[in-house]
């Protein structure tokens, strides 16, 4: 067990954080802001710090889950940035879904600090992190993330490092990809049952037993049939990452037009006052009146 710090505590990081906590590290928190910190350190013990940098002094991991590109280059070579905080040989990972381009930047300038930086972004949502059953895909130096991966365990089933800087945050892309084509696909089916004045519910038990079965659908199918859309990862958030993906695809010249009409179907879940909704929320733009 080791120290470490854990910046950001949002719907992911705070549970995250705790899972470290409970696994006997020695965790230093950082949130932008304190009452939050302060509410974590009353439930789980630890300390917490007033700036990214003071979080960071002598950790031998440093975690990070923020919102975005900025607010990630803020907590690490901003004003008191946790860069600045860090020994030698201690290793950021951050578990924030951010660009490619951002991980490889800070991979680049940790490097010349002598720290190691690992782009590890998670899939899973609030209850994965709740209960610490989280998937993440890395990227950057095997070294670097064969010392993390132990402290990784405490809030993940599976972490694995897909290749070198940015390779974490293509995976996830990937990720956001194909859950917004499969939400948007169980959102048609599950409208089409209920037009064709069938029983929504007993066919996708029937169908989840078959080829079509999915993680959303095995999750999501009932509060979607129930207009229910307040089940963690938000259509905000979604469309931040889809927009990750979208500017990746011109970089690299992959073809996404389905998920590009996704984003364009969400930013009118936006419109109908969805923008807190979870992601299963693409039926509600087909059931409109």
């Amino acid at each position: 067990m080791g120290k470490v710090a854990f910046l950001g505590l949002g719907v992911m990081g705070y549970p995250m954080a705790g899972h470290l906590r409970k696994a006997g590290h020695d965790v230093t928190v950082y949130n932008r802001t304190a009452a939050k910190a302060a509410r974590w350190t009353d439930e789980h013990g630890g300390a917490s710090a007033a700036t990214p940098k003071d979080a960071a002094r002598d950790a031998e991991i440093v975690f990070a889950c923020v919102g975005n590109d900025d607010d990630l280059r803020q907590v690490t070579c901003g004003s008191d940035g946790a860069f600045d905080g860090m020994a030698r040989g201690a290793v950021f990972v951050d578990h924030t879904t951010a660009s490619a381009t951002i991980a490889r930047e800070l991979h680049a300038l940790a490097a010349t600090k002598g720290i190691g930086f690992v782009d590890a972004p998670v899939s899973g949502g609030q209850a994965g992190a709740e209960n610490g059953v989280l998937t993440v895909m890395a990227g950057g130096d095997p070294a670097d993330f064969a010392r993390a991966e132990p402290a990784i365990a405490a809030y993940a089933r599976m972490a694995r490092l897909m290749g070198p800087s940015g390779a974490g945050q293509l995976t996830k892309m990937v990720n956001q990809i194909c859950i917004a084509g499969l939400v948007e696909g169980l959102s048609e089916g599950i409208h089409f049952a209920k037009c064709a004045g069938l029983d929504a519910a007993a066919v996708i038990e029937v169908i989840s037993k078959g080829a079509a079965q999915s993680w959303q659908m095995e999750n999501r199918y009932k509060t979607m049939i129930d207009g229910k859309f307040d089940h963690g990862f938000a259509v905000d958030w979604m469309r931040k990452d889809l927009a990750i993906c979208l500017d990746e695809a011109r970089k690299n010249g992959a073809h996404l037009p389905v998920t590009a009409t996704v984003d364009q179907f969400y930013s009118e879940v936006q419109a109908m006052g969805g923008k807190r909704w979870d992601t299963s929320s693409l039926i509600a733009r087909l059931e409109r009146k």
